[in-house]
């Protein structure tokens, strides 16, 4: 096993992986950017180093920054959490060269599956069902507007690489092309450096199914079961669940083993999670492979009790896998809300500022995944999330109310979040009684307003107002410089609405 792992990430998802190398015995060490040097991750590591400035390109996605960092500090190995490098071959590959392990997949099996592309063309000719569509990439935009009228509209621009819902464009007619995929490329440029894309058909009202897997060294594999990740926004998920609703034992059963097809056909070990779509009729189709952790594992976590991150390690470092398919069941029912600093009445735009309160849910069945903390600063570099709340419970009814009332008893004060719009979500009745498809958000929350009733407002202002005045105090202290204090000038922007 590693004695020391560098984790090239930041967030949420690095603290989750430092601590689960602390409970392993394993030293850590965080890489940050000069705006994220009082992070949580940066806290918690062993060890820190600043590899650049905050534009991620020239700081997390910096590949000869971080293996440098990694060489300075003797990390024998990186773990590239999500997102930023965590599905990029070039990276894994440059790791192996520079005698570190990369915890993730093989960079051949990560090239090949990481490039939707080519993973079409490749499971399509080993018989993998796939959604209709390009088996090739162009820029020519009058070749995809030709291949659109043969697949029929509505259409999907999509970009090859990366994930994340970026780069994607859902397309109803030929005079809509030009700008979608003018927009997917540039979107898909700025995220993952590969403006390439491509189309296929739209399926109307589908599920967004993904099956997790774990394959070791030495020609093990299982999966874990599902998860459903269909509320989703601008193509990204929201809000994940396990078991799905949709699913029978046969059906779970015959997607399980697509799953694990694609993963032996592709040469591909460590953690993974291969997704589909499953349309009204049951039918269900290859989408792609995330070659790394999902943003939703801990919902697997939560009803297998495996630990995902220690199995990564494990299989990083050799280890061969000690769960067989028939080891793995299903307990209960969890749910995950992904907590975004977003405003959720203005279309989910970006809340950038300080954090001035966090209170966090608890109790039984209560876990939150966190990166942030009263004076953390929301910087706009980066993707907006803050932290994950993962609730389980026996059955999915009991699920449901408790995310509801973990999400009541959320509290963050100083910027927008989705909190109040999640708990809508999770008690609308069409959710309630597991009606999820991927346009369940634009179906019956477009326009979405938050509802306050004056004891929260009170206990808003009471707190913001206690938190700014603790941290005048603090700053005054040895400054010699008096001034005037009111909590409502430090508060940010705030108004009063629905009093009477």
């Amino acid at each position: 096993m590693f004695d020391k792992v560098l984790i090239a990430n930041r967030g949420e998802i690095a603290a989750r992986v430092i601590r689960g190398c602390r409970e392993m015995g394993i030293a850590t060490v965080a890489v940050y950017s000069t705006a994220d040097r009082n992070s949580v991750h940066v806290q918690i590591a062993d060890e820190a180093v600043c590899i650049g400035p905050p534009p991620a390109i020239e700081s997390y996605l910096s590949i000869d920054n971080i293996i440098a960092a990694a060489k300075q500090t003797g990390a024998q190995a990186i773990h590239p959490g999500y997102g930023f490098l965590a599905e990029n071959h070039v990276f894994a590959a440059r790791c192996e060269e520079a005698g570190i392990t990369f915890i993730g997949p093989p960079p051949r099996a990560m090239e090949l599956l990481g490039n939707k592309i080519e993973s079409r063309k490749f499971l399509s000719a080993h018989k993998v069902p796939n959604i209709p569509g390009m088996m090739g990439s162009t820029d020519d935009v009058g070749q995809i507007v030709r291949e659109a009228e043969a697949i029929g509209f509505p259409v999907l621009v999509k970009a090859a690489a990366g994930g994340g819902g970026k780069g994607m464009r859902i397309v109803d007619n030929k005079k809509d092309i030009p700008a979608a995929v003018e927009s997917a490329m540039r979107e898909a440029k700025a995220a993952f450096g590969d403006p390439t894309v491509y189309i296929e058909k739209f399926i109307v009202k589908p599920r967004h199914i993904e099956f997790q897997i774990l394959a070791d060294k030495h020609g093990n594999r299982i999966h874990l079961f599902e998860r459903e990740c269909s509320i989703q926004r601008r193509h990204q998920k929201v809000v994940e669940e396990t078991p799905s609703t949709a699913l029978t034992p046969r059906l779970r059963a015959k997607m399980g083993e697509m799953a694990l097809k694609v993963v032996e056909l592709a040469g591909y070990y460590n953690a993974g999670t291969v997704e589909m779509i499953l349309d009204t009729d049951m039918n269900f189709y290859f989408l792609e492979v995330n070659a790394r952790l999902q943003v939703e594992h801990p919902v697997t976590e939560l009803t297998t009790g495996v630990d995902l991150v220690a199995q990564q390690l494990r299989v990083a470092a050799g280890e061969k896998l000690t769960l067989k398919q028939s080891d793995v069941k299903q307990n209960g029912h969890a749910i995950e809300c992904r907590i975004y600093a977003e405003n959720p009445e203005t279309g989910f735009t970006p809340s950038p500022g300080q954090i001035l309160y966090v209170q966090e849910p608890s109790g039984p069945g209560v876990r939150v995944d966190s990166g942030i903390f009263p004076g953390y600063i929301v910087t706009p570099d980066y993707d907006p999330i803050l932290s994950k709340l993962i609730v389980w419970a026996p059955d999915r009814e009991s699920a449901c109310r408790r995310m509801a009332y973990a999400l009541e008893n959320y509290v963050i004060l100083g910027i927008k979040t989705t909190v109040e719009f999640l708990r809508d979500v999770v008690l609308h009745p069409q959710f309630l009684a597991g009606n999820t498809y991927t346009d369940f958000i634009a179906k019956h929350y477009d326009g979405w307003m938050m509802h306050t009733d004056d004891d929260t407002l009170d206990w808003a202002l009471l707190a913001a107002g206690i938190y700014s005045y603790n941290n005048f105090k603090s700053k005054a202290v040895g400054g010699g410089v008096k001034r005037e204090y009111s909590p409502w000038l430090t508060v940010g922007s705030w108004e009063v609405m629905g009093r009477k």
